[in-house]
C-alpha cells in the first residue's frame, strides 16, 4: 500500500496561511502606523485617536511576528518521521467537528477577504488620484 504525506509534509504545506495572514497583519500595522502621521498634535481628539492606532500597530506587529514565526516553524517539519496514529481518534466526531470549524473558517475569511479586497480597491484607486 502506497503512503500517503507525512503530517510534518502537511504541516509545510499548510505553513503558507499562518505567513500569509502574518504579511497581511503587517502590512494593515503599516498602513495604521502611516494613518498616525495625518493626526493633527494639537487636536485632543486626534492625539487620543494616535494613542490607540500606536497601540494597535504594536499588537498587529506582535500578532504578525508570531504568525511568521508559526509559518516557519511549519515549514521546518517537512521532514518530521510520521509517528504511529490510532485512526479512531482521526476519525472520530471530535476530529470531524474540529475539520468542519477550520473549513467554516476558511469560508468565513474568503468571504471577508473578497469582501475587503473589492471596497479597498476602491479606496487604493481614490488615493491614487490624490482624494
Amino acid at each position: 500500500m502506497a503512503e500517503g504525506p507525512t503530517c510534518g509534509q502537511g504541516l509545510a504545506a499548510n505553513s503558507s496561511l499562518p505567513a500569509k495572514l502574518g504579511e497581511l497583519t503587517a502590512a494593515v500595522a503599516g498602513i495604521l502606523e502611516v494613518h498616525t502621521g495625518a493626526l493633527d498634535p494639537a487636536d485632543e481628539r486626534a492625539r487620543r485617536e494616535r494613542e490607540v492606532y500606536l497601540r494597535l500597530v504594536e499588537r498587529h506587529r506582535r500578532t504578525a511576528a508570531e504568525l511568521a514565526a508559526t509559518g516557519r516553524d511549519m515549514a521546518a517539519q517537512r521532514d518530521l518521521p510520521m509517528g504511529a496514529h490510532d485512526m479512531r481518534v482521526m476519525s472520530s466526531p471530535q476530529a470531524v467537528a474540529a475539520f468542519e470549524r477550520v473549513v467554516e473558517a476558511e469560508r468565513e475569511l474568503l468571504a471577508l477577504l473578497q469582501e475587503r479586497l473589492h471596497a479597498d480597491e476602491q479606496m487604493l484607486a481614490g488615493m491614487r488620484q490624490g482624494g
